[in-house]
């Protein structure tokens, strides 16, 4: 994803200057940098439910409820 998104140098390469893990409150991503002759570019990538790395935030787990053992036929 990082070669496809942020297209580094092969010779500068990249660096993640960023990480959080599960426990933080805002979930796991890291920050990716490369340098490029504009300068640096970043970008996060996300780690969603599935295990896979997106570059968008998964979404918030809300507070549901639900009704079971409840039917209609009565």
């Amino acid at each position: 994803m990082i070669e496809d998104w942020l297209a580094p140098d092969p010779v500068k390469g990249f660096r993640i200057t960023e990480i959080r893990n599960r426990k933080s409150r805002h979930g796991c991503y890291v920050c990716v940098e490369t340098l490029k002759k504009e300068g640096p570019v970043s970008m996060y990538f996300f780690r969603h439910q599935d295990g896979l790395w997106r570059i968008f935030p998964p979404a918030l787990e809300r507070p549901a409820m639900r009704v079971t053992g409840f039917s209609t036929n009565d």
